[in-house]
């Protein structure tokens, strides 16, 4: 899936998103609230996470165009404790309000109920049980370890693209990782052993990929 987060803190996107790519969402980021809807006409969003307090236009007015246009969700953020502050947000028509300071993995649990991504998805004879970071075959629990876990739920967030070791690795390991590329090759050989082995595909010199279609 595809997110949105404009603020104009430097540091705060950079934090948000290191945390929603660990879960395996493409994000796309924006400093101001221009550059915000450059972005949502630009790419097929499925969220925005808004700052209230942006340049050039606030979230609010960012949030109002992008639901005029679209169904797509908005999350505003804001330092505004006052409740008016929040029914003024809502009754524009955002889905979700959450006040700073708050903790990221906070964020992204609102995030994913917002997409209704919290608590589980299916591809083809799999099931990913994402509050358990389990995965089942046809019922049965195939015992993936935690690193398993997240580089499968990666390659469904991104099915029908090609992921590079190199972006696998910043995914699914973290962007302060700095082992061998090969890894991604051991573990994707022992994830393919339980999941079966036409569900991840290869792609020589590039990569490896999920097909798009889940039939």
């Amino acid at each position: 899936m595809r997110i949105l987060i404009a603020d104009d803190e430097q540091d705060m996107l950079r934090i948000l998103t290191a945390y929603f790519q660990k879960e395996g969402y493409e994000v796309f980021t924006a400093g101001n609230g221009e550059e915000a809807l450059a972005v949502f006409y630009r790419e097929k969003i499925d969220l925005a996470i808004l700052d209230w307090m942006m340049p050039k236009l606030s979230g609010l007015e960012v949030c109002r165009e992008i639901k005029e246009r679209s169904d797509k969700k908005v999350l505003i953020l804001t330092a505004k404790s006052e409740e008016e502050d929040e029914l003024k947000a809502l009754r524009i028509g955002a889905d979700e309000f959450i006040r700073k300071p708050f903790h990221p993995k906070i964020l992204v649990l609102r995030a994913k109920k917002l997409l209704g991504d919290e608590k589980g998805q299916r591809y083809k004879t799999i099931r990913i049980d994402m509050e358990g970071s389990k995965i089942y075959k046809n019922g049965t629990d195939l015992q993936v370890t935690k690193t398993e876990f997240e580089l499968m739920c990666c390659f469904i967030r991104h099915k029908g693209h090609i992921l590079t070791r190199h972006q696998l690795l910043d995914l699914v390991w973290g962007l302060d990782y700095f082992g061998d590329e090969r890894t991604v090759d051991t573990h994707v050989r022992r994830l393919r052993e339980k999941v079966g082995g036409d569900l991840i595909k290869t792609h020589r010199g590039l990569g490896y990929s999920v097909e798009a279609s889940d039939e």
